[in-house]
């Protein structure tokens, strides 16, 4: 039986459409005035420079925990949610992983609860 979307992963879903909505445009945007993306995240003053820094380190440790944490629940091509954030927004990724991680783990408990049993990676039960 697969379970059903829980809450919280409903509400990752929809942080990561309005990630992917409201990052889509500025993201054109700034792709139609030929500007330099990093660059401007830390040149337009301090306030904005310390935005970036922060959003920046954010994003990497997320990625991290993202391929950890995708890699220990068994999940398919963490990597993948990494390579999509270049492409497209961490705003959007993010969100989209944890909901499907919530996902994974409603199917564990639903697993656990049939009898079914998971292996782990150094293929203790």
């Amino acid at each position: 039986m697969t379970p059903r979307w829980t809450p919280l992963a409903i509400t990752y879903l929809v942080l990561a459409v309005v990630g992917l909505v409201g990052t889509f445009a500025l993201n054109v945007w700034s792709v139609v005035l030929m500007r330099n993306y990093v660059l401007d995240l830390v040149q337009s003053g301090p306030a904005v420079g310390s935005i970036g820094v922060d959003i920046m380190v954010a994003a990497i440790a997320g990625s991290i925990l993202i391929i950890v944490e995708g890699r220990r629940l068994g999940m398919r091509r963490p990597w993948l949610y990494v390579v999509v954030s270049l492409v497209t927004a961490f705003a959007f990724v993010f969100p989209l992983f944890l909901a499907f991680r919530e996902r994974t783990l409603a199917k564990r408990a639903v697993g656990e609860g049939s009898g079914i049993r998971y292996h782990s990676e150094n293929g203790s039960q």
